[in-house]
């Protein structure tokens, strides 16, 4: 093992040993390289004279560039656009997300959580936490309403086993039950659990209230009591598009992170679906963990960043540096959260919207609606009709395009629908499913 993860690891262990324990041997093994990057850093600041380290191209003392290119890009310069971000991401950017977490979420007042490290948007986030603290064989546990994608990052990539607990209960709630008891069931087989928290969810659009969060985090208090070293990951894409009044307005997260030694909480979030630039990519990644006292978390804090930046150097090197500088300086706008605003109205309308639509009785025969309150998303279960089949029939009959989840879901993204074309939309599927009802007599 290189002698700069040994050093990084000696540091977590000292500060608290669980964490060391839940570190993955990737986890274990990753460290952040000094070599090249270390003395172009000494060279950035020390050489005055010649400066022959870095592997870019200069001229006239600044980055070598295209007029075509840069002609396109207005307001920032070339060193803004061009250039290397760091692996950890542009400074600037990680301390206002950082400053941005408290300001989203109350709870984390007097609390203190780590920099975030930026990530090519979340699902390199996801793939970068997979690195840290799964093995092969360990249990990553998810809701039975998924996105598929988790799949691929934690099952086919790091050859985790995915054991899914029921997200719903009869009452249309968060079923508490259900997911204690999945997690009870696995936590006798192996000591070291890792929970996906995906709220908003994608594909249901379901959010917890705060009743249903405190019941999450009093699960995970209790087998961590009884000796499991719990990683809760919270994949928060769609952070913040919450449209109803019990929603949690804030990240469970901030209740995760104190919640017991054996718990590490990891918090995947970033600008995508927040700040409606899809493919910025701009992702981060923050840990929130209990230690013996502020110096030890701020070491394990150091150490964490350090492993995950490594982890970002050995797959990207680092994320778009013109895409950080664009939404650093989107955030520094005195217009920013006005606009934010503006877009979340909308989006609310049209989730409200489609709850009234669907409030018609006509669609009672054909569908029920699973409960929703946030995101981009809601999905119905189809009761005469399999989903595959009428996906396809409304593709190909009336030009509708969604997406068939298993035998009975659809799964439909009213983030890409007019409010004045909500009432249409349903009325196709409606009409899709009584063609395929008539086909089948």
């Amino acid at each position: 093992m290189n002698p700069l993860a040994v050093e990084l690891n000696k540091t977590i262990e000292e500060g608290n040993p669980y964490v060391l324990e839940m570190l993955s041997q990737v986890g274990k093994g990753l460290f952040f390289p000094k070599g090249i990057l270390s003395q172009s850093a000494e060279a950035k600041e020390k050489a005055h004279r010649f400066n022959a380290t870095i592997g870019m191209a200069k001229e006239g003392g600044r980055p070598m560039y295209l007029p075509s290119i840069m002609k396109r890009v207005s307001g920032l310069e070339p060193e803004e656009v061009l250039t290397y971000a760091p692996s950890f991401g542009i400074l600037p950017l990680r301390e206002a997300w950082h400053r941005g977490l408290y300001k989203k979420n109350p709870s984390l007042e007097g609390k203190t959580v780590s920099l975030p490290v930026v990530t090519n948007a979340i699902t390199h986030g996801l793939s970068v936490a997979a690195d840290l603290w799964v093995d092969p064989g360990d249990a990553v546990v998810l809701p039975d309403k998924m996105w598929g994608n988790y799949n691929m990052i934690f099952k086919m990539r790091r050859g985790a086993k995915i054991v899914n607990h029921p997200l719903f209960d009869q009452r249309g709630g968060f079923n508490l039950a259900g997911f204690k008891e999945t997690l009870e069931k696995y936590a006798g087989q192996k000591k070291k659990l890792i929970v996906i928290l995906n709220f908003p969810n994608n594909p249901t659009g379901y959010s917890i209230n705060r009743q249903e969060a405190e019941g999450i985090c009093s699960i995970l208090k209790r087998l961590a009591e009884d000796g499991v070293n719990v990683i809760a990951i919270t994949d928060e894409a769609y952070f913040g598009l919450f449209y109803d009044e019990e929603v949690m307005k804030e990240s469970i997260f901030s209740l995760l992170m104190d919640t017991h030694p054996r718990v590490v909480a990891v918090k995947l979030d970033g600008a995508t679906k927040e700040d409606f630039v899809w493919g910025l990519r701009v992702g981060f990644i923050t840990f929130g963990i209990n230690a013996q006292d502020e110096k030890s978390l701020g070491a394990i804090y150091d150490a964490l960043e350090k492993k995950a930046a490594g982890a970002v150097r050995g797959s990207i090197s680092n994320a778009c540096h013109l895409s950080q500088e664009i939404l650093l300086k989107a955030m520094e706008d005195k217009d920013y959260l006005k606009q934010k605003l503006e877009k979340y109205r909308i989006m609310k309308e049209r989730a409200l919207e489609v709850k009234r639509v669907l409030s018609d009785p006509k669609y009672s025969k054909a569908w029920e609606a699973y409960p929703f309150n946030s995101g981009y998303f809601m999905c119905l279960k189809l009761k005469t009709v399999k989903a595959e089949p009428l996906r396809v029939h409304l593709l190909e009959r009336h030009g509708v395009g969604l997406i068939s989840l298993g035998e009975t879901d659809l799964r439909i993204a009213f983030s890409c629908i007019e409010k004045e074309e909500i009432e249409e939309l349903f009325d196709v599927i409606l009409e899709g499913i009584h063609e395929l009802e008539g086909n089948t007599l």
